[in-house]
């Protein structure tokens, strides 16, 4: 078959790549359809990351996002990063499941599983709700280098994620450390292990190299490719759509993407972009140090917003070279959301200190215990670092925790009672009272028009001027005035 199919990953991966999660829902809705009658496979549209996000900051409820771009995308299904719901707490099994459960009735119907020890328990309770729930699963086999991932490694686990029988399997590398050369060797190895599952690639342009690796993915077999729509692809994001869609037809496929239906995407986006002043993904150059630290993109820019806290942000290289040394000593784990973060924030640390876990967060006495990764992340750890780690008088504190496991109807006495809704749970599990009750009083989604509607949008410009009394814009034989007025000069006496 010489058909290339695509994910579109520009409502979910390319804004948090890219614009740190702040595409609000009307910035969606005005292309959604445009989207949907492209012909992709699927379209990502949100993670749990978002939901934090869409209240606190852009004081919109998450849930109401997915049923509204549910409402215009009808023919392609939209998908959800499944990861942890609250990626820096270990999650109760009756939240994670009643998370998923709210996503699939607003209107989700695929659940993209990570997992991020790539461990087969945590994918198989993960599959099982999902498919409980009517979701289909794609489960993601997380690429990384280190020692210990090595191709027996990922054909070992590409047959263990292959005996779940999911929908999808899907090559996921966060960091955009993937090479060409890589990719020739692992994908044929990981079809070789999967039980004829279908594979898909989703890779990032942190090194440049992401457009490479999909060439290279489809050349080994691969038929469906993860990208973004410009100008919410390239850097840390995902490839173009229409870059790698040019390459399959160079390569003698065709591409299965009506890329005319989304050049009003490119046009919307960029205006918007333009207008709030978001940054427009742009090819990145090769930079070798990304294989050594692998810190992703996007948390580089935070691990420098720690450093500029404390007045240290020239020292951000130092701690990107920390990194790459606490990572060895934690056993390398995968630099992927919450793991990342453990590595980059004690590797902060330690520069800022200046003596080497001296001071330690408690995720990573957490991850020292076994809460995050359990016999793989204890037993792979430096012993000595290990142990420097549990003999402080807060990990011995921790040691006696046991983490919680309510129930749903215990969950649900905490947070409100019977007339609680259960996405408001989901939202006070996550969120304070006072965070919702702001996002609710805020009102519905603001609306934005496309680019494809210039005359409105150059009366609504206009119309913010303070300068200007009367706007008149005449188009043919169109004519609109806007006039100013005073209300308190032009009332009438006694009125």
């Amino acid at each position: 078959m010489s058909e290339i199919t695509f994910v579109d990953t520009t409502l979910r991966d390319g804004h948090q790549s890219l614009w740190a999660e702040g595409m609000r829902t009307g910035m969606m809705l005005a292309v959604a359809g445009q989207i949907d009658r492209a012909g992709f496979e699927g379209i990502e549209l949100i993670s749990s990351s978002h939901l934090k996000k869409s209240v606190r900051e852009l004081k919109e409820d998450p849930w109401e996002r997915i049923r509204l771009v549910a409402q215009r995308v009808k023919k392609t299904p939209l998908r959800l990063i499944a990861g942890r719901v609250n990626a820096f707490e270990l999650t109760p099994d009756s939240i994670y499941r009643l998370f998923i459960e709210r996503m699939a009735a607003n209107g989700i119907r695929q659940a993209r599983i990570s997992e991020e020890w790539n461990q087969l328990p945590g994918w198989r309770k993960k599959v099982d709700v999902a498919r409980s729930a009517g979701l289909d699963a794609i489960v993601n086999l997380i690429y990384s280098i280190s020692p210990k991932h090595t191709d027996e490694y990922y054909a070992q686990k590409a047959r263990e994620a292959a005996s779940l029988k999911p929908f999808h399997l899907c090559l996921k590398d966060p960091g955009g450390l993937l090479t060409p050369e890589r990719v020739e060797a692992l994908v044929p190895l990981i079809q070789q292990n999967s039980d004829g599952i279908p594979l898909e690639l989703h890779t990032h342009c942190n090194t440049g190299l992401g457009p490479l690796c999909c060439v290279e993915a489809i050349k080994q077999g691969v038929k469906i490719i993860n990208t973004a729509v410009p100008p919410l692809a390239n850097g840390s994001s995902n490839p173009s759509v229409f870059n790698v869609a040019k390459n399959v037809r160079a390569l003698g496929y065709t591409p299965l993407v009506d890329e005319e239906a989304l050049k009003s995407v490119e046009e919307h986006f960029a205006y918007i972009a333009k207008r709030e002043g978001f940054p427009i993904g742009a090819p990145a150059e090769y930079d070798h140090s990304q294989y050594l630290h692998q810190v992703p993109g996007g948390m580089i820019s935070n691990l420098r917003h720690q450093l500029r806290l404390v007045g240290m942000e020239d020292k951000i290289k130092a701690t990107l070279v920390e990194c790459t040394q606490v990572r060895a000593e934690l056993g390398y784990p995968i630099m992927v959301t919450p793991l990342s973060q453990f590595v980059g924030s004690q590797a902060a640390i330690n520069v800022i200190v200046g003596e080497r876990y001296k001071e330690v967060t408690d995720q990573v006495i957490h991850y020292a215990l076994g809460r995050w990764g359990g016999e793989e992340a204890t037993s792979s750890m430096d012993p000595d670092v290990r142990d420097k780690i549990l003999s402080r008088h807060r990990a011995k504190e921790l040691a006696r925790w046991e983490p919680p496991e309510p129930s749903l109807q215990e969950v649900r006495r905490k947070l409100g009672g019977a007339g609680v809704s259960d996405e408001e749970i989901i939202l006070r599990w996550l969120l304070s009272e006072e965070e919702i009750q702001t996002m609710r009083a805020a009102g519905p989604p603001k609306e934005y028009l496309s680019a494809q509607q210039p005359l409105v949008q150059l009366v609504e410009e206009l119309s913010k001027r303070k300068d200007l009394s009367v706007i008149r814009v005449q188009k043919g034989k169109l004519s609109i005035t806007l006039e100013k007025r005073n209300s308190a000069k032009e009332k009438t006496p006694g009125g």
